[in-house]
């Protein structure tokens, strides 16, 4: 589905009768998300023998189904909302933002008017007015991301010309990140440090997840260094320095998932909601209602005058508190 004017013809199994449409499609073609494929059924865009179908049409094996076009969305545009934001550094050409857990950086393309209010993007149009416009209207002054539930520092570009330089900064590698996580159990006992090197691709049957179980991943590079081993009346933890040379999607939650390590409070990956005490004196169990992950530190060079700049932020006190909590 490259353009509006190509046309795919896919030809169902009789070996999967009584699956959804919508969910068929979905195996068929992996880059296209579900909510996209039920939004072209929607735009008439399917045709399953010659006729509409609904996205809950049950197949029966051997229909013809004709895919035309890509799904066509009104444009959205980010705009100005007053949302407090804690500023660390700021000049003509950047700014770097300590974000906190629960903001989303921008709105989705696909996510329409509602997912467009909140996140840092309204926020920094408030603050700053004009920002760069090289990612789009949708994602002005963004030159990278964290996740939603991910905490700390974050570089901002306020023109073009920032942006680009600071762009050719992270695709060469030059920006070093810092981060700090908490995750279950102890890594190998005489193991204080290491390193994953594994692609990074998404998971084709959780479409919000990622894995490091395809081969054709983009690679994907983690350092991981242990701060501190943790034991008490929830258990074993770990507390991780972490360092990436890469920038994928969920790299470090996924990486150090993929080693039995999920990160506290992140469910996606294998993380439980809770965690029972045991013994001693916790009667109640402990939760956390974000990830344990902070971006503690960056350094990198000021996109104008070449510059070294150098940046961290402590944790978060809803982190430093979970630690207290758990004999950390």
């Amino acid at each position: 589905m490259a353009d509006s004017s190509s046309v795919q013809t896919l030809r169902v199994p009789h070996e999967v009768s009584g699956q959804r449409l919508d969910q068929w499609l979905v195996t068929q073609l992996p880059d296209v998300s579900r909510v996209r494929i039920q939004q072209l059924i929607e735009q008439n865009k399917v045709a399953v023998n010659g006729s509409a179908p609904k996205p809950s049409l049950r197949l029966r094996g051997g229909e013809t189904i004709v895919i035309t076009g890509k799904v066509e969305l009104p444009p959205l545009k980010a705009f100005p909302e007053d949302i407090p934001l804690d500023v660390v550094y700021e000049d003509e050409s950047i700014a770097v933002i300590n974000k906190p857990a629960g903001m989303t950086v921008h709105c989705g393309s696909g996510k329409g008017d509602a997912g467009n209010r909140g996140t840092l993007v309204n926020a920094l149009m408030h603050r700053f007015g004009q920002m760069s416009q090289v990612g789009g209207e949708l994602r002005p002054g963004i030159v990278h991301r964290l996740d939603k539930e991910t905490s700390g520092l974050l570089i901002v570009a306020k023109n073009d010309l920032a942006h680009r330089k600071m762009a050719r900064q992270f695709l060469s590698r030059e920006v070093k990140k810092t981060y700090t996580a908490l995750v279950h159990g102890w890594m190998k006992t005489k193991q204080t440090q290491g390193t994953v090197n594994a692609p990074i691709s998404r998971d084709l049957v959780r479409r919000t997840r990622m894995t490091t179980r395809r081969a054709e991943g983009r690679e994907a590079i983690t350092h991981w260094k242990v701060l501190e081993r943790i034991e008490g009346s929830y258990g074993q933890f770990s507390l991780l320095e972490v360092k990436i040379e890469t920038g994928r999607t969920h790299q470090i939650r996924v990486h150090l998932s993929s080693l039995g390590h999920p990160v506290v409070g992140d469910r996606l990956y294998g993380a439980p909601h809770d965690i029972p005490g045991y013994g001693g004196t916790a009667s109640t169990s402990a939760s956390l209602g974000r990830n344990f992950l902070h971006a503690s530190a960056i350094q990198f060079l000021h996109p104008i005058n070449g510059g070294p700049l150098s940046f961290e932020q402590p944790l978060p006190v809803e982190l430093k508190a979970f630690l207290r909590q758990i004999g950390g």
